[in-house]
């Protein structure tokens, strides 16, 4: 598989609904990824999800936002072409006007130390599973 490195100055976002279906990309994230925005609005958010990230990663961020607390983490993305890259995520709980919930993810490029550090964790928590 093909690793996407981010450049220094990729900052990807991504809207869902409470359900985890999207409702915006912005152009960083959809270039990433490989999707244009139309493929990706409507889509559950783990149409980006990698085999490789362990159920409990992706348990302790629902639980974190759907408590209203923000979650940051490092996860392993697929991208449309079958590759995959690394982001650090932070991801932030919000209601709108009319009540409605939803989440807002914003990422960044994280180190080389830090992909290895939580590369070889996940493989750990995989093999638990």
């Amino acid at each position: 598989m093909n690793e996407t490195v981010l450049d220094d100055y990729a900052f990807l976002v991504s809207e869902t609904d409470a359900k985890g279906t999207i409702t915006f990309a912005n152009d960083d994230f959809c270039k990433i990824a490989g999707y244009n925005l139309d493929e990706l609005v409507g889509q559950p958010h783990n149409i980006v999800r990698h085999p490789d990230m362990p159920k409990a990663a992706f348990k302790s961020l629902w639980d974190t936002v759907k408590s209203g607390n923000v979650w940051s983490g490092y996860v392993k993305n697929a991208t449309k072409n079958g590759g995959y890259y690394w982001v650090y995520a932070t991801v932030y709980p919000f209601e709108t006007c009319d009540g409605s919930r939803g989440y807002l993810s914003c990422r960044r490029k994280p180190s080389k130390d830090e992909i290895a550090e939580h590369d070889a964790l996940y493989k750990e928590w995989k093999r638990k599973e």
